[in-house]
């Protein structure tokens, strides 16, 4: 009999370490907070991977805006709703995928996470080529060249957070 409970403790540690380990993850969008978190049903609160949008109040990352491309907080403020306007017409009630990277979760508790649209194209990466995002350069991660060159010609074609 004790053979039995520790061969199905074994079993179900094993089901749960490998749905937990899963590449990618299918849920229903079920609220937008902003430009760069979302809500899915089923899996929780969820951060885009990669990318940084403008929050909706000032806040201490405005500062780095204004340092690094002279962008001003009312300027910032019109990307931030202009984002999150963006992700309520691509994401809510829709089923997306979630695809993960190395970190899974954030310091905040939040699930890190690439989000692929009905269609198959990253949200992450459309936000920076809208210039309605910009980069999260502080950690690394597997599209990030990919973001920064999409980030570049955003900048070039001065959209959004890039208007001069």
């Amino acid at each position: 009999m004790g053979h039995r409970i520790t061969l199905l403790c074994l079993v179900a540690g094993l089901l749960i370490c490998s749905s937990a380990l899963a590449k990618n993850v299918t849920g229903r969008v079920s609220w937008v907070y902003d430009g760069d978190t979302i809500k899915v049903d089923g899996i929780g609160i969820i951060r885009l991977i990669g990318i940084d949008t403008p929050e909706k109040n000032d806040s201490p990352r405005d500062k780095y805006y204004l340092r690094q491309a002279r962008i001003k907080s009312d300027d910032l403020r019109k990307i931030a709703e202009q984002a999150l306007q963006f992700n309520k017409q691509k994401l809510k009630n829709r089923i997306v995928i979630l695809e993960f990277d190395r970190e899974r979760i954030d310091t905040y508790g939040r699930t890190l996470a690439y989000v692929l649209l009905p269609d198959g194209q990253m949200l992450n990466l459309l936000l920076v080529q809208k210039g309605l995002a910009a980069v999260y350069r502080r950690f690394d991660f597997q599209h990030k060249q990919e973001f920064l060159q999409a980030e570049k010609s955003a900048r070039s074609q001065h959209l959004g957070l890039w208007q001069k």
